[in-house]
């Protein structure tokens, strides 16, 4: 299932307290889509890190109570009040801790600890394929979950970046090389992911990284895809800028190079105002079909109200066929 699919699943699935285990490959931000459900529904989030956990450390520590044995409850169980607990990486846990946590899974209790009404559990964990040290999880607790797996989309993605203020060099980057979102190298040290992609965004936005770039990225995201990066950084500077698009719809120069194409849609998705969507949408309705239909697809995404202006109005009127065969891909 796609990221926003698994979001839109996911909150049915918490509304009604359905244990819910999310697969997928390292670094496709399976927890980040758990806390952002968590977030929109106004549940609090607690992320439990299960490889770094002891059973001990979910039942509590066993102490005495007049003639009887009882169990001290962590701390950081919720006592009350709409919670999603997300039992990360539980595969990779130690078989004792993974049964030790089917007891919330399930029973929703633990030691002395029962788990108020308003809690639901989630699990996430990488496959056994993605050589990511897993554990195989037990039949007995497998069957306590619904499962959903999850598969990276470069649409979803850059929906999200858009959103989340990711650098528009890397958005644009894949816009226009959409493979190398997610290439699972298992053999080496760094390979791009969608969390990967996020660090190179981060590295990017900061000063003083131009002269060791390649080396830098490389060192985040693996040297084929850095190299592509860094030759698209220099196609991507040389874009014409949106301020004189604005002012110059009519005579701006359309790239002719597919890469800068890219750049230009994207840089245009993220600028584009109420107040500026006139001009952009003469320079956009000069650009080829795909790009136009890119380009007005991501920034009415990213902004609704642009759907609102007469401009694009007038443009979709005019693209409806355009516009049909893009929804139906």
């Amino acid at each position: 299932m796609k990221p926003s699919q698994i979001a839109c699943t996911l909150q049915h699935l918490i509304s009604i307290r359905q244990p819910t285990m999310i697969w997928g490959p390292p670094g496709v931000g399976k927890s980040r889509v758990v806390e952002q459900a968590a977030a929109e529904m106004g549940y609090q989030y607690l992320d439990l890190r299960l490889p770094l956990f002891d059973a001990v450390d979910l039942r509590g520590i066993p102490t005495v109570k007049g003639n009887s044995t009882v169990w001290l409850t962590p701390s950081m169980f919720p006592k009350s009040g709409k919670w999603v607990i997300n039992l990360d990486e539980l595969v990779q846990a130690m078989p004792i801790v993974q049964s030790a946590a089917s007891s919330l899974i399930l029973d929703r209790r633990i030691g002395e600890y029962t788990l108020p009404k308003e809690v639901s559990m989630v699990a996430t964990g990488n496959r056994e394929t993605d050589r990511a040290a897993t554990n195989r999880m037990p039949s007995h607790i497998a069957n306590r979950f619904t499962h959903l797996n999850f598969e990276v989309d470069a649409q979803d993605w850059i929906t999200w970046a858009f959103a989340n203020k990711i650098n528009e060099m890397v958005i644009a980057f894949i816009a226009f090389r959409p493979d190398l979102l997610h290439k699972f190298e298992p053999t080496q040290k760094a390979f791009p992911t969608p969390r990967s992609w996020e660090f190179v965004s981060r590295i990017i936005s900061g000063d003083g990284v131009d002269e060791c770039l390649l080396e830098i990225v490389g060192g985040t995201v693996g040297e084929g895809a850095a190299t592509e990066f860094v030759g698209f950084t220099r196609v991507f500077r040389e874009m014409p800028d949106y301020e004189t698009i604005c002012k110059r719809p009519e005579d701006t120069k359309i790239p002719e190079n597919v890469a800068a194409r890219y750049a230009v849609a994207t840089m245009l998705a993220r600028s584009t105002e109420q107040k500026t969507m006139s001009p952009v949408m003469q320079y956009v309705n000069r650009m080829p079909a795909e790009f136009q239909v890119l380009t007005v697809n991501d920034m009415t995404k990213r902004n609704k109200k642009l759907a609102e202006t007469s401009s694009y109005i007038n443009w979709a009127s005019k693209n409806k066929d355009l516009l049909l065969n893009a929804t139906s891909r």
